[in-house]
């Protein structure tokens, strides 16, 4: 006998919870580390007399426990670095240390910066999550119907609030590349749950006088998870090869991405179709044509 998704939705709404409070309450408390790109600080670009590369400059960085920040490679041998706010006796000795143990340099520039992502984009940002999401509901509204796209904007902001509060609970730096990963998972978030919503439309016109709506959403989860499943496992096994292998720089983008993909296989699976169910008892509809 096939496990019965829908009937134990409420245990996978209650295991949403608890994996989401603790991460709003520690946003509310201590909100996120943002990064540079939201607080500013130090622009950087150096040229090498002879040839370096990016890892040791980032080894020399490491030193001045800056092996996290941002480094460009704009030419041969010139480099691009962002830091925090550095004082101009730290910056004088992270150019000294640099010129010691890599070669002789000529600094290009060396200035303080503003954030790139100010309070005034933030809102923005939010604004424009806002408008998509409504525009997500109208559009599965006219594919599919309203429920359904209520409950899959609610499946997105599961995931999109999965990932920050990940990253405010464990204090890990915010920066642009957590922006470009949350707007990744929340389309990747969209196109998941409309997958499992197109096999219940089939199902549902196929489905015969007085079946269950419950068993038939129960149905089309088992029929498309093997997709849902394979097509997570890709995607994560790629992100860990990126976590180790990808480089100290992009490492935070794959969490976020990480955490939001995981996110996304539960969502989809075991919040979205049973939100839709309840949303469809509410309006006292348990059987097909009824």
């Amino acid at each position: 006998m096939r496990f019965h998704f829908i009937n134990l939705r409420r245990y996978w709404y209650l295991l949403s919870l608890l994996i989401i409070i603790p991460g709003v309450i520690s946003l509310l408390t201590r909100g996120l580390n943002l990064g540079i790109d939201f607080t500013g600080g130090n622009l950087m670009e150096v040229r090498f007399e002879k040839p370096a590369v990016i890892h040791e400059v980032r080894a020399v960085l490491r030193g001045h426990g800056l092996e996290r920040v941002p480094i460009q490679q704009s030419g041969p041998g010139t480099f691009i670095i962002r830091t925090p706010f550095l004082s101009e006796d730290a910056s004088g000795k992270l150019i000294e240390d640099l010129r010691s143990k890599i070669g002789e340099l000529t600094v290009l520039r060396n200035e303080a910066v503003g954030p790139v992502i100010g309070r005034e984009l933030m809102l923005r940002a939010i604004a424009a999550l806002a408008v998509a999401s409504v525009l997500m509901i109208l559009y599965i509204w006219w594919r599919f119907e309203f429920r359904q796209g209520i409950a899959a904007v609610t499946a997105v902001l599961h995931d999109v609030l999965v990932t920050v509060g990940i990253f405010s609970l464990f204090q890990i730096e915010v920066n642009s590349p957590f922006v470009a990963a949350v707007l990744t998972v929340i389309g990747y978030s969209i196109n998941d749950t409309i997958v499992i919503f197109d096999r219940i439309r089939e199902n549902l016109r196929a489905a015969k006088q007085g079946e269950k709506i419950e068993d038939i959403v129960n149905a089309s989860i088992w029929q498309t998870l093997a997709r849902s499943i394979n097509t997570v496992l890709t995607v994560l096994f790629m992100l860990v090869a990126l976590y180790f292998l990808g480089g100290t720089t992009i490492r935070d983008f794959v969490l976020a991405m990480f955490s939001g993909v995981s996110g996304i296989a539960y969502s989809s699976i075991f919040n979205a179709s049973p939100l839709w169910v309840d949303l469809k008892r509410l309006e006292g509809k348990k059987k097909v044509g009824e």
